[in-house]
């Protein structure tokens, strides 16, 4: 045995979980390999591939097909570094371009082809408050700071403390579209530059009020955009530190732009090949932000939304599911009945216990969908209880709901939608990640666990038998108790007719 051996014989094995996150952008598609020792997120391996996926979304929002072959063709590159993963150890999460393009199953659903692990298409809060988590776990300043991101299609803007993000927002402004927009044919003019800047100071006068109230002790940019505008910056450094990024700094860059008068022309060693068609698109961004925010100097964080990921992936991996925390906030939000809740909750947890292996509920999303289904079902009586199932589903559906998926929210929503009166299967919105055969089995298992508990009291409900098969669900209570209580036998008797309409029969014994 060699000395080195001897020696690492004597170190304790740790636990130690590899996980791997996909960022797909609007602009690149970056993929992080990262190991997960002793609450430690340390970086293994990057993947960064140019796409600009952006770029194919035509006047329509309509994905080109050209775009779509990119996208797989460098998922495909992707998979080469996957390969041996479990399915709970990867996530891939898509932003502004997926969300904006209405033919975006068609390139999710080509995706399983190539990648046995489901694109998560999330929204821009999400988006934003992910992006911070990266920079908040790799960065550490005193006080409030203000994170920009700039992306390929939208640019996310959180103001935050220590680890909390106080306020989220995504724009929708990135490099390539405004490249796309105000420099289609690649000239580089003072009026280009102009029109794109005052267009970022309208797109901004709904936050900027809000931002700059809150304040902030610094300011962080990330993403390749703002790296490149930030490494351009360097040229002026003296003592051999960084220079933060400032508006005249900004304005000097612009000034040199217009100089080279095309965007073939920026030859500057600090701009890559692939950044050189987007760059002047984000610089007239970061100007606009400038302006509007009346920032005086960024400094660039290479952590963005992919670490934010991995990072809760790893408070995930420690039960400190952030999904949970923003269900907690709403049901006290929206004065939630809480003893209520639970008894619905309860009987939520029970059926679908009974059902998860008849019923082929494999989905590991669908246990904790329903619970909290069950606990914010009734938020919509804040508005009036009166159709409480389509004001609940309205504010389930349009809410931010940080740690929830763009189809996550949209399962919430359609859940608590119907989970009383009448099924319009023609209203629950078709999914990528979930079928909908197994969203109907939820719904039913949701309306049962409502009604029988509808007397809102403890104790009422005495202990059944539930039993699935296939498509049928079998409740069988104590005998005679249900003659005694011939209001609540009717409803169910109703419920029975409600469900032929699922496909689903419900048995009452």
């Amino acid at each position: 045995m060699t000395q080195q051996e001897s020696a690492l014989g004597s170190v304790a094995r740790r636990e130690i979980t590899k996980v791997a996150a996909l960022d797909i952008g609007s602009n690149s598609f970056h993929l992080v390999v990262a190991r997960i020792n002793s609450g430690s997120v340390q970086i293994l391996h990057r993947v960064k591939q140019k796409v600009r996926m952006a770029a194919g979304l035509d006047e329509h929002n309509m994905l080109s097909d050209e775009a779509i072959a990119r996208g797989l063709d460098t998922l495909r590159i992707v998979a080469q570094s996957l390969a041996g993963f479990a399915p709970d150890s990867v996530r891939i999460v898509a932003t502004h371009t997926l969300r904006k393009a209405k033919n975006a199953g068609a390139f999710i659903e080509a995706a399983r082809d190539v990648l046995p692990y489901p694109i998560e298409v999330i929204p821009g809060h999400e988006e934003a408050r992910l992006i911070y988590s990266g920079v908040a776990h790799t960065n550490h300043t005193e006080g409030r700071r203000l994170v920009v991101d700039i992306g390929g299609g939208s640019t996310e803007f959180i103001i935050g403390d220590g680890f909390t993000p106080l306020v989220c927002s995504s724009q929708q402004m990135g490099c390539v579209s405004y490249t796309e927009r105000f420099f289609a044919n690649g000239e580089l003019t003072s009026k280009a530059f102009d029109k794109a800047i005052t267009t970022v100071g309208q797109e901004l006068e709904v936050i900027v009020q809000r931002y700059r109230k809150l304040g902030w002790a610094q300011c962080l940019g990330t993403s390749g955009t703002i790296k490149t505008l930030f490494n351009l910056a360097q040229r002026d450094r003296s003592n051999g530190h960084a220079v933060p990024i400032t508006l005249k700094c900004l304005k000097n860059l612009k000034k040199q732009f217009i100089s080279a008068g095309h965007i073939d022309n920026l030859s500057m060693p600090e701009i890559s090949d692939d950044r050189r068609h987007v760059v002047a698109g984000g610089l007239a961004i970061l100007i606009g932000i400038f302006r509007s925010l009346k920032i005086d100097g960024l400094v660039y964080s290479p952590a963005a939304l992919r670490e934010g990921v991995l990072y809760q992936m790893e408070d995930e991996l420690h039960d400190a599911d952030i999904r949970s925390r923003t269900a907690s906030s709403l049901a006290t939000r929206y004065d939630i009945d809480t003893t209520q809740a639970n008894l619905v909750l309860n009987t939520c947890r029970y059926l679908y216990d009974q059902c998860i292996k008849p019923w082929k509920l494999k989905n590991p999303d669908f246990r904790n969908m329903l619970g909290w289904a069950a606990s914010l079902h009734e938020v919509g009586l804040q508005i009036n209880s009166k159709a409480v199932q389509r004001h609940s589903a309205y504010i389930l559906a349009n809410v931010e709901m940080p740690g929830f998926t763009q189809e996550q929210q949209d399962l919430l929503a359609s859940l608590v939608r119907f989970h009383r009166k009448k099924i319009k299967l023609h209203e629950i919105p078709a999914f990528y990640l979930y079928d909908k055969n197994s969203v109907c089995r939820l719904i039913g298992l949701l309306r049962l666990s409502v009604l029988l508990n509808i007397k809102r009291q403890e104790g009422f409900l005495p202990e059944f038998i539930a039993q699935a098969k296939k498509t049928k669900l079998m409740l069988t209570f104590p005998e005679g108790w249900l003659e005694h209580r011939p209001i609540l036998h009717a409803d169910l008797k109703q419920e029975q007719r409600y469900w032929k309409a699922m496909d689903m029969q419900l048995v009452i014994a």
